[in-house]
């Protein structure tokens, strides 16, 4: 059976396509069949993809589709009869047009950057998350280790109505780097602490590597 994860957040830069194409990465690279569908009109998703086809001379090692807020529901049908594993990136924003991607997941990823700001984001997404009776787990993302601030920011997500992963992916350049090459950071450097911290969460989220 298909797993559907739809990657959400109010808050634009909080990590959102960077998190639904290392995990995509890592699970095809995994054996797993994997689609990422594009659902925000910004298109960064896609030119992700557009760069790893030319990367990788033609052979993503996954599929690429996008939809509609409204068309979620109809390409996850045809998704899900061909692939194990289907994210979902999304509009940073919170109305109806995120509502459908929601209702169609196993599973709510929410990427928080490590400020205030991002933590107050995040509640408009767990309530729509708890509207459509679907759980959701927190990512702290871009996290700098040690610091104060990481550490109220810790304090501020679990105090939210979600539980908060026990991976914490830290503010690595090479997260920024492998996606304007069209890949994961486990395809960049297999020896890298980006590659465990994107290993360590693929496994919380019962697909292990």
């Amino acid at each position: 059976m298909a797993l559907t994860l739809t990657v959400a957040q109010q808050k634009g830069g909080s990590g959102k396509t960077t998190l639904v194409a290392n995990l995509a990465a890592h699970f095809a690279a995994q054996g797993k069949s994997v689609a990422v569908l594009d659902t925000d009109p910004q298109g960064s998703l896609g030119r992700w993809f557009m760069t790893r086809m030319e990367r990788l001379d033609g052979q993503p090692g996954l599929e690429f589709s996008t939809a509609s807020a409204w068309g979620v529901s109809y390409e996850l049908t045809k998704l899900r009869a061909l692939h194990d594993v289907i994210i979902v990136d999304t509009p940073p924003k919170v109305d109806s047009d995120l509502r459908p991607a929601l209702r169609e997941a196993d599973l709510v990823l929410v990427p928080v950057a490590s400020s205030q700001v991002d933590v107050w984001a995040t509640e408009g997404v767990l309530e729509l998350a708890a509207r459509a009776d679907v759980p959701c787990l927190l990512v702290m993302n871009r996290a700098r280790k040690g610091t104060r601030l990481s550490g109220a920011v810790a304090a501020e997500m679990a105090a939210l109505e979600a539980p908060s992963a026990n991976t914490v992916l830290a503010n690595r350049v090479i997260y920024a780097e492998a996606l304007g090459e069209g890949l994961g950071v486990m395809e960049k450097a297999r020896s890298n602490p980006a590659t465990a911290e994107i290993a360590a969460l693929a496994e919380e989220l019962g697909i292990p590597g």
